[in-house]
């Protein structure tokens, strides 16, 4: 069950670094969901797979404040 679902969309891989640096500092499970495939955030090359400039939704199984408040920036309604 995960308690925080937002989307974001990552325009460049500077970008995609710094989502995955802000994930990895989070001690929770974080998983991103395109269509039908769901990865680790805080694979690298797993979201840079995922690609630039698509809609993804940020699933994470605890409330993190601190790491919504530094990926934010990416959020879209």
């Amino acid at each position: 069950v995960f308690n925080m679902e937002f989307k974001v969309v990552l325009n460049s891989p500077e970008e995609v670094k710094e989502f995955v640096k802000a994930a990895s500092q989070c001690d929770a499970e974080i998983d991103l969901k395109s269509g039908s495939i769901y990865l680790d955030a805080k694979s690298l090359l797993g979201v840079l797979s995922m690609g630039i400039k698509k809609e993804l939704k940020v699933m994470c199984v605890k409330d993190d404040e601190k790491f919504f408040r530094s990926v934010q920036k990416f959020a879209i309604a």
